[in-house]
């Protein structure tokens, strides 16, 4: 369990990156930005696919689908929401949405891997979903406050910015509990070979969205500079870095710790991509954060951390104890 615990932190402080890429291309679209940044995933998938090869035969059918599947929602769906969501309001209230996806999953898990994993006593939860509601209440205070400051606030913009975030937390939610189930399922299997067959999956995937993308905006009175845009070299250098870091290493990472954690903990787990995001992007403003915001992390941590505390029963105990 400690070495689950570390891997899922080395994932995390990864993962973080992916939240600094709108800020820095801001006159970029979300769908490039997601489409771009999984293309540069697949490519280097491919070239590590060699390496894998004898792992990666043994997949079937069925497994190469199920990785399409995760693909699509996990990655390109998930980032091209999440990035949107960014754009739209700025990094702290997205990041802080995303926060609450340590105890939404124990939720979820807890409803539907009650025999392979125990279950958690619901009114244990309530404390930390209180916790992680009071926190993200506090940064959204602030990020409106400093919205209002620099432009007259776009309600709708802003709606829309939120609900991008809460499609980002759907998408994500769905991905892990579905990834853990086939890495539970299938013991014997290195998570990295796993990892690679989601990178290769999703390739043609991302050429798909790079077509689509250019035949779309071809019909527009602004055409996107296609294929890197109006910054090409700044572009492919984020694309690479967090298709390597963030894509294949912390899927890597992640996939080791789903494989070693019960999932109702791996998802808590999910709070180090959050505090590695906050980080990254107050760094990137250069300014400290706000008391209130401070106050909200604060209590987004103290939420995720107690839920960490409560141990799963198994169902066994819990009918025994009855």
């Amino acid at each position: 369990m400690p070495l689950g615990i570390l891997y899922a932190l080395a994932a995390g402080l990864m993962w973080g990156l992916v939240f600094i890429a709108p800020l820095l291309l801001p006159d970029y679209p979300a769908a490039l930005l997601s489409v771009g940044r999984y293309f540069a995933f697949g490519l280097i998938a491919l070239m590590l696919a060699w390496f894998d090869r004898a792992g990666l035969r043994r997949l079937s059918r069925g497994d190469w689908l199920k990785a399409l599947k995760l693909a699509l929602v996990g990655n390109l769906l998930y980032y091209l929401c999440l990035a949107s969501a960014i754009q739209r309001v700025g990094a702290p209230l997205p990041t802080m949405i995303i926060g609450t996806l340590p105890v939404v999953i124990a939720i979820c898990a807890n409803r539907r891997n009650t025999q392979r994993d125990g279950s958690l006593r619901w009114r244990q939860l309530l404390p930390s979903l209180l916790l992680i509601a009071a926190g993200i209440g506090c940064v959204n205070r602030v990020e409106l406050l400093n919205l209002q400051q620099q432009t007259p606030i776009d309600g709708s913009n802003y709606a829309l910015g939120v609900v991008l975030a809460i499609a980002a937390v759907t998408c994500w939610t769905w991905y892990p509990l579905r990834n853990a189930d086939w890495l539970r399922a299938h013991p014997d299997r290195h998570p990295r070979v796993w990892s690679t067959a989601q990178g290769v999956a999703v390739l043609p995937l991302a050429l798909a969205g790079y077509v689509l993308l250019w035949l779309v905006t071809r019909t527009t009175s602004h055409p996107l500079a296609l294929p890197f845009g109006p910054r090409p070299g700044l572009f492919i250098g984020l694309m690479v870095t967090i298709g390597l870091f963030a894509s294949w290493l912390g899927t890597l990472c992640w996939n080791e710790a789903s494989q070693r954690l019960p999932t109702s903990v791996a998802g808590q787990l999910i709070v180090f991509e959050t505090l590695s995001a906050l980080g990254y992007a107050f760094a990137l403003r250069g300014q400290m954060p706000a008391p209130l915001t401070l106050l909200g992390i604060a209590l987004l941590i103290a939420g995720v951390a107690f839920a960490v505390r409560l141990k799963p029963v198994p169902v066994v105990a819990q009918e025994h104890s009855a």
